[in-house]
């Protein structure tokens, strides 16, 4: 039989997917008269929302916390972004206000779920991976709504981590756990704070270039270090396979 717990999930996962197609339909049919635009705007919105809502589907068991919502909030709002991207990347639009506060919406949430999770004792693999999950999708977004402004190198930014997992498909050293790192969380976090200003009509394209530039340089010496990092662990657990291996 199924708990409330369970139920309660359910319910939650159905009203990220109806805000994200209602929200979605309305960003997409206000801003685009073109009907096939349109589709593919909320299509798109809706494929980005949809990572949290089947990340809490899948659960077993299935539950979600206070935490969980304000990520499948950060869900639909990430969604709504990719929504507003379509026109800019199909149909030429500038990136607007909307897109911006939104993002910025999204963006200010991520440092609020995981706090509320630890406060309130919901610390979990899943609500971890889904709030890691959306932050790279948000990027991803971010990233392609810069790209015809700043040049297409941006989407480095959106794509690097998918690179890296795919990477760590060949290479198995690579999918090692990492210890949690500030500095890790300040680069992240630097990514969507530099493509948002950058994004912001207000700012003029040579500026907002080099600051994307620079929190890129820093992405990918973050990268660097933990690939760096894996290796190392990796080489020292095939040396010393019965002894313990420091972190």
């Amino acid at each position: 039989m199924e708990t409330n717990a369970a139920r309660r999930a359910g319910v939650d996962a159905l009203a990220a997917a109806v805000a994200s197609l209602a929200g979605g339909g309305w960003l997409a049919f206000a801003s685009m008269p073109d009907a096939a635009q349109g589709s593919l705007a909320v299509a798109a919105g809706v494929a980005i929302a949809a990572i949290g809502v089947v990340s809490v589907l899948r659960r077993n068991p299935r539950i979600t916390t206070t935490a969980d919502r304000i990520t499948l909030t950060r869900a639909v709002l990430a969604g709504y972004c990719a929504t507003l991207t379509v026109p800019i990347l199909v149909g030429g639009q500038p990136p607007g206000w909307l897109l911006v506060t939104i993002g910025i919406i999204a963006f200010l949430l991520d440092g609020v779920d995981g706090r509320v999770a630890r406060l309130t004792g919901h610390v979990s693999p899943d609500g971890a991976r889904m709030d890691m999950e959306i932050d790279a999708a948000l990027l991803l977004v971010l990233s392609c709504a810069a790209a015809p402004q700043l040049g297409w190198w941006t989407l480095a930014i959106g794509l690097m981590r998918y690179v890296f997992v795919a990477a760590s498909r060949v290479r198995p050293a690579l999918g090692g756990e990492l210890r949690p790192s500030p500095a890790r969380r300040f680069i992240g976090a630097a990514q969507a704070f530099a493509l948002l200003l950058a994004l912001a009509p207000a700012v003029p394209s040579s500026a907002g270039r080099p600051v994307v530039a620079i929190a890129l340089v820093l992405l990918t010496l973050s990268f660097i270090r933990d690939i760096a990092n894996l290796e190392r662990h990796h080489r020292q657990h095939v040396n010393n396979p019965g002894g313990l291996v420091n972190p």
